[in-house]
């Protein structure tokens, strides 16, 4: 006796949810590998930061970032650095320095501090919201 059309039939149907299942799987993991990934390179990137304010002022990471910012001896790479580990932190003591270096122009790197960092990192000091902090902080 050879297979019924509905017999064939609910077999493609089973090889499709398979096929579902296994795909949403996969993007599943997928997803959670670059979550995990991005959230170790942020964690990462802030301590780098940190520890080297800690390196000019020992004690509370915070003060020690926001007196990095304020030091001419370091480029103004690492000073947005510092200002991009700032806004990662999340911590409102940060405003008045942050605050203080917005200039409200356009961003020149080359000259200045960079104005794009400053906003953000200002807005994540007020409570802004920053989905993979609560993975690391």
């Amino acid at each position: 006796m050879s297979p019924s059309f509905s017999d064939e039939r609910q077999g493609n149907g089973r090889r499709l949810v398979r096929f579902i299942r296994r795909g949403a799987v996969g993007a599943l993991v997928l997803i959670v590998a670059l979550l995990s990934g991005t959230t170790w390179l942020i964690e990462s990137g802030v301590h780098a930061a940190t520890e080297a304010a800690l390196l000019d002022r020992p004690g509370d990471p915070v003060p020690a970032l926001m007196a990095y910012i304020e030091s001419p001896t370091h480029t103004l790479r690492e000073r947005n650095r510092a200002i991009w580990a700032l806004g990662q932190l999340g911590d409102a003591r940060a405003l008045p320095v942050l605050e203080k270096h917005v200039t409200g122009g356009q961003c020149d790197h080359s000259r200045a501090l960079c104005q794009h960092e400053l906003r953000k990192a200002i807005q994540l000091c007020r409570g802004g919201t920053n989905v993979t902090a609560i993975l690391w902080r």
